[in-house]
């Protein structure tokens, strides 16, 4: 017999007091309003609020089921009367909404809030079964699901008053309405997961918020920048350094749109972008500041250079996977939502959540709209995913208020162009905050600070002891390297004293490293060090000579960055290029090397000439097996008849890193024992979180699997795996895994 349900009393979730009572439970109607607010308040950013409200109001109607309430109290202890029969599973009600707002409003709007009610804790689903979603399949558990509306018909009351009436706008044939369902579904994800925790955890929920205003932040950059100009040396390059700051400020008065910061190496795009990006939302009333950052060591650095300027309070680093898989109420509950006003992330945490499908990771994808997006090194963007990143931040641009800056010394071509006979398919109406072409190859020129030396055979190998016997020369000197398997063997033939540098050093480790050799520098002590290409983005390091192995012309033109960086050498310094004797795994870096070799063949007159790197990039492309090697557009690309969006498979084709090869680690080392006990013991917290970040290392499964076997690694808490010792992590080099099986360093962030 089927019976209305009143939502006024039923529970959306119960919890104990500290001294073990219960707490007055957390009533549905309550909850249901609470989330309806706060989603639409996010979803009214990109003229959606209507559509906000109704999938808060209906994310729980599952709930109201007798069969719901009754699971509640009986698994929680909630009603001391009711017994469990036998062993439960978990009772779904997420299903059950979806199944209401498509009976209620329709397969046009119904369907598309289906997928944001049914997905709110499982994550996004695929519309049918066609691309291997199965039984998980949003039409699979639909035309098997119960009709909702005489059951529920309380909701239905409620969901057909909050109705809208049409889609904000009409979308374009592409990726465009399934960009808009992910920025619905953060919405309600992110929503609910504040309002539950404002319930559960008010000592969590009081943690957040509290940051400063954009102006505020601003008027802090203004008075660091004072102070940096009075106390600078008045050298050549700083002069530089302040023309491109002043340029930079000075375009921030622009519209909202895509920017291009194309600076040599050592220019000051750091700071100047900050510059650009502070005034540039001031000016549009933006949110937030978004960095992207593709290495860890890069992200670490310019972190606390932002820190340093800011404050120490107003700055999220945000980067490892560690909060992301965990599916226990509080780690769900730590995981960044993106509310401060400075971010600091890497590649793989931005671009990913722009694919994603998960609510932990989808949850601060709505924190992205009406924000500036500074993607540094953004030369490194993975080119097999290149079409529907391109793709999605024209959307972000034209339709979310997003200003990018594309913020490089060697900027790709990124723009429309042609490529072969096909047209490459490229951001539009790209602003060089330099000024044009003419002015950007005079700044370029004027901060000339090295030559490069290529081979005189371009595919003869040379040994490394060979390369060793030439590093030893030099009493300050660089070498990088591509893989961190040539890292170790060349650090291992160097003299007691040299420094290694790779990602099997914990964030924390290679910073310490890092500072050690800027000290050596800055005393002109002696000072040699082997690492891999994580230094030769973005670090802020100064040598004499720099040696870097053949590679692809964009790397070798970050490595010259690392030389003469202030221009304080007498002559300019010394790049030197050399064929290691590993070739790189074929793909993408064997083929940006053998680009390198082709342009070198035609004996350039200047190596790092600007506009090479536009012929360089445009034979990079045309190379490519292809621009969207995992078809995620096709994917994400709705049909015309049942709206079927294959959400759940996109978001696991697109992996910068696959998760099915390798996972993190957290290491001990420095300090980082007393953070794995308290974890163990207290479980995970937001800050906890963060702080683990710092000592966490990727690696492959089956090194994994043989640390796991040995008794080398333990689990302290779901999901999160520590070292059990600090036996197997040298001072020196980081995590001993022997033998290493993988030469890939290049995703390894």
């Amino acid at each position: 017999m089927k019976t209305e349900v009143q939502i006024n009393d039923q529970i959306a979730h119960v919890r104990r007091n500290d001294d073990g009572s219960w707490a007055n439970p957390h009533l549905l109607q309550t909850h249901a309003t609470e989330t309806a607010n706060l989603a639409a308040g996010f979803a009214a950013k990109f003229s959606s609020t209507a559509w906000g409200k109704v999938l808060g109001l209906a994310h729980d109607a599952g709930k109201a089921r007798n069969e719901w309430q009754t699971y509640l109290k009986q698994t929680s202890g909630y009603d001391e009367e009711a017994h469990l029969e036998g062993k439960r599973g978990k009772i779904p009600h997420a299903i059950h909404g979806a199944k209401l707002v498509e009976e209620t409003l329709g397969k046009g709007i119904g369907r598309i809030l289906a997928y944001c009610i049914a997905g709110h804790h499982a994550g996004l689903p695929d519309g049918s079964s066609a691309e291997g979603a199965g039984q998980a399949s949003l039409l699979f558990q639909l035309d098997r699901m119960k009709d909702c509306k005489e059951f529920l018909a309380s909701f239905t009351t409620l969901i057909k008053a909050a109705a809208p009436k049409t889609p904000p706008r009409i979308f374009e044939d592409n990726t465009d309405l399934s960009l808009w369902i992910r920025m619905l579904y953060s919405c309600l994800v992110d929503a609910d997961f504040l309002d539950t925790e404002a319930y559960m955890d008010l000592d969590k929920a009081t943690e957040r918020g509290g940051y400063c205003s954009v102006q505020e932040l601003l008027e802090r950059y203004r008075k660091f920048s004072a102070e940096l100009d009075y106390t600078a040396r008045n050298t050549k390059v700083n002069q530089i350094r302040r023309i491109v700051r002043d340029q930079c400020i000075k375009a921030a008065e622009q519209s909202q749109g895509i920017f291009s910061l194309s600076v040599p190496t050592g220019g000051g795009k750091t700071l100047s972008s900050l510059g650009f990006a502070l005034n540039h939302a001031m000016k549009h009333n933006m949110d937030r500041v978004i960095y992207v950052i593709p290495y860890m060591s890069i992200v670490e650095q310019n972190a606390n250079v932002f820190r340093s300027v800011l404050g120490a309070d107003q700055v999220v680093e945000h980067h490892s996977s560690l909060d992301e898989d965990s599916m226990t109420v509080k780690s769900r509950l730590a995981a960044e939502n993106w509310d401060a006003p400075i971010i600091v992330t890497t590649s793989v945490q931005f671009f990913e959540t722009l694919f994603a499908a998960k609510s932990s990771r989808c949850r601060k994808l709505h924190n992205m709209v009406n924000c500036v997006v500074v993607l540094d090194e953004v030369q490194l963007v993975p080119i097999q995913f290149l079409y529907p990143i391109l793709e999605t931040m024209q959307l972000l641009v034209d339709h979310y208020q997003v200003s990018f800056v594309l913020s490089t010394a060697t900027q790709p071509a990124f723009g429309e162009h042609t490529m072969g006979e096909s047209k490459f398919k490229g951001l539009k109406n790209i602003t060089e905050i330099i000024g044009n072409i003419d002015e950007v190859k005079t700044l370029y020129n004027s901060l000339k600070r090295v030559t490069v030396e290529i081979p005189e055979e371009l595919s003869t190998p040379s040994p490394w002891d060979v390369i060793a016997s030439e590093l030893k020369q030099h009493d300050q000197v660089l070498c990088i390297v591509s893989d961190r398997k040539s890292c170790r063997e060349l650090y291992h033939l160097m003299p007691q004293g040299t420094y290694h540098l790779s990602a099997l050093m914990c964030g924390r480790h290679r910073s310490a490293i890092i500072e050690t050799i800027k000290a050596k520098l800055a005393r002109q002590e002696p000072v040699r060090v082997i690492s891999t290409q994580l230094v030769e983005a973005g670090v802020d390091m100064d040598f004499p000579v720099v040696y870097r192995a053949m590679a692809g012309l964009d790397s070798i033109a970050q490595a010259a960055g690392r030389c003469n960086r202030e221009g304080r050498l007498p002559e300019p310094g010394r790049v030197v290029v050399f064929n290691p004797p590993r070739k790189p795994p074929i793909g993408l870096l064997r083929k940006a090397t053998d680009t390198t070799r082709g342009i070198f063949a035609m004996k350039p007159a200047d190596i790092l000439d600007y506009d090479l790197y536009t012929q360089y990039f445009k034979e990079l492309y045309g190379k490519a097996n292809s621009l969207d090697s995992k078809d995620i557009i096709p994917l994400l690309k709705p049909d015309k008849g049942e709206l079927i969006i294959a959400f759940r498979t996109a978001a696991e084709r697109f992996r910068m890193i696959d998760d099915s090869m390798q996972k993190p680690i957290v290491v001990r080392w420095d300090g980082s024992s007393d953070l794995i006990e308290r974890l163990r013991h207290e479980g995970p917290s937001r800050m906890m979180m963060r702080k683990l970040q710092r000592y966490t290392v990727n690696i492959y499964n089956h090194d994994f699997n043989v640390m796991l076997q040995r008794g080398s690694l333990e689990e302290v808490h779901p999901h999160i795996f520590a070292l059990t010792s600090e036996i197997e992590y040298s001072k020196d080099f980081g995590l001993i895994i022997e033998p290493i099986l993988y030469d890939p360093e290049e995703m390894i962030l």
